[in-house]
């Protein structure tokens, strides 16, 4: 719960309605897996801004998931 939170900002989150939260917190999850899973020894912070900036790493990123 830690890196959703500090990563995330997961309890800051603002959606409240309907299934906004749970869906939101799957995927949270998903994201979190994924990059943990890469052998990389970088910060997660780091990672995932990487992914979001570089579709190159992000596609890196999901295949080593195979």
């Amino acid at each position: 719960h830690w890196v959703l939170d500090t990563v995330f900002a997961e309890d800051a989150g603002r959606s409240r309605k309907n299934n906004a939260p749970q869906n939101l917190a799957i995927m949270r999850r998903l994201a979190l897996n994924i990059a943990t899973m890469h052998p990389e020894r970088v910060p997660m912070r780091r990672k995932l801004k990487k992914a979001a900036w570089n579709e190159k790493y992000l596609l890196e990123l999901i295949h080593h998931m195979r």
